[in-house]
């Protein structure tokens, strides 16, 4: 159980992978952009590179030489990590699932044409003018995302025809990496959008988590919950989607997989192949394990007997609103006067407007009014203020 386990990420998700890791005594090295991400002030050891860096990348696995490889971004020069595999390395959950996901052309072509899939009808964009054809096919409302993003960063919703270079424009700015290229998706009016947590195992079955539920503003999770109201004939559709893909992609881990539902069909949306930041509901110990202790498991090949819901949850985000340094929370202590709720500060230095700073959580009975619990954790998180 001695591993060296390089998380390539240091923000809230994988903090939260590190203490689960540090919990079962592994040595990890967490990897960001710039000094004192929050998974380092927990990690043993750290290294600040540009990850879309192949040397750089290439050097600080050699000079640690770690057992497994985690990611926890996008912004990877992820096709090196076929050569770590080939080093023996485990690159978690394995280099083609990491190389997919990292790229939304590369998963939803694979969901979509391979698979078979439901989703949205869609196209792929390199210009403005790409963009136009695109819309002009698929009509307006119509939905436009960066190929390589993460938190909705570049995400808009295109309702005119003023809309579509304004769209482009953001979603360039917001795309990761050094590619420059979209995808436009026609809008599915559902009904709600769920993250099924879905485990695979090395030595076991694939494993689902009970359904979240989430809202997004500008792209990004504002709220999730669990457990979310799923019919269960729908909810089998999208644990089959999920379990088809997952295994097409290989490997042990969690995953966040997205749906959209309505009233009688399943879309696939995306995938990631980490822990989901809608997942931080489980941090409420909604789970018997929350999502970043069944990452660790599955990728150890420490047995999962079962996941069981043990109560409902739900979880807010509180976000800064200005530029500035070395925040200050306000309002804590007030709002932890409630009783059956807990608060997750991530560590940030550094707030811009927007930003996740950390996250409001609270619980009741598996059958509790899900809409007030929901309500209740929207308020708490305003309670608390970053300055």
């Amino acid at each position: 159980m001695a591993n060296k386990i390089m998380v390539l990420g240091s923000g809230e998700l994988g903090k939260e992978f590190t203490i689960a890791a540090k919990r079962m005594g592994q040595t990890v090295i967490a990897v960001d952009s710039y000094e004192n991400a929050p998974a380092m002030q927990v990690a043993d050891l750290h290294e600040v590179i540009d990850m879309l860096d192949g040397d750089e990348l290439n050097r600080i696995v050699a000079k640690h030489s770690p057992d497994y490889i985690v990611p926890e971004i996008e912004a990877i020069r992820t096709e090196r990590f076929y050569d770590y595999e080939e080093q023996g390395i485990t690159v978690v959950p394995s280099a083609k699932a990491a190389n997919f996901t990292m790229n939304r052309k590369e998963i939803r072509d694979l969901a979509a044409q391979k698979l078979g899939l439901k989703t949205a009808a869609y196209f792929y964009a390199t210009s403005g003018e790409e963009l136009k054809t695109a819309v002009d096919k698929l009509g307006m409302p119509c939905v436009i995302k960066p190929l390589m993003s993460s938190s909705g960063k570049g995400q808009s919703v295109i309702k005119t025809e003023e809309d579509i270079e304004k769209a482009w424009k953001y979603a360039v700015q917001g795309s990761r990496g050094d590619l420059i290229e979209v995808i436009v998706e026609e809008f599915v009016p559902f009904d709600s959008e769920i993250t099924l947590l879905t485990v695979t195992q090395k030595n076991g079955n694939t494993l689902f988590c009970p359904p979240i539920g989430h809202v997004q503003e500008r792209g990004d999770y504002q709220q999730s919950w669990q457990p979310a109201k799923v019919e269960h004939s729908l909810l089998e559709i999208a644990q089959r989607m999920a379990a088809e893909v997952t295994q097409e992609l290989g490997g042990a881990g969690i995953w966040g997989v997205e749906f959209f539902l309505t009233k009688d069909e399943v879309y696939f949306s995306e995938l990631s192949p980490r822990p989901h930041d809608t997942g931080m509901v489980t941090l409420a110990n909604t789970q018997n394990f929350n999502e970043f202790e069944l990452h660790f498991r599955a990728i150890m090949g420490i047995p999962i007997p079962e996941i069981k819901q043990l109560q409902a949850g739900v979880s807010a985000v509180i976000l800064a609103k200005e530029h500035g340094e070395n925040p200050v929370y306000e309002g804590v202590e007030e709002a932890l006067q409630q009783p059956y709720t807990d608060i997750k500060i991530f560590g940030k230095q550094v707030t811009r407007p927007y930003r996740r700073m950390a996250v409001a959580l609270a619980y009741d009975k598996i059958d509790c009014d899900i809409d007030g619990l929901i309500e209740k954790t929207k308020n708490l998180a305003k309670m608390v203020k970053v300055d």
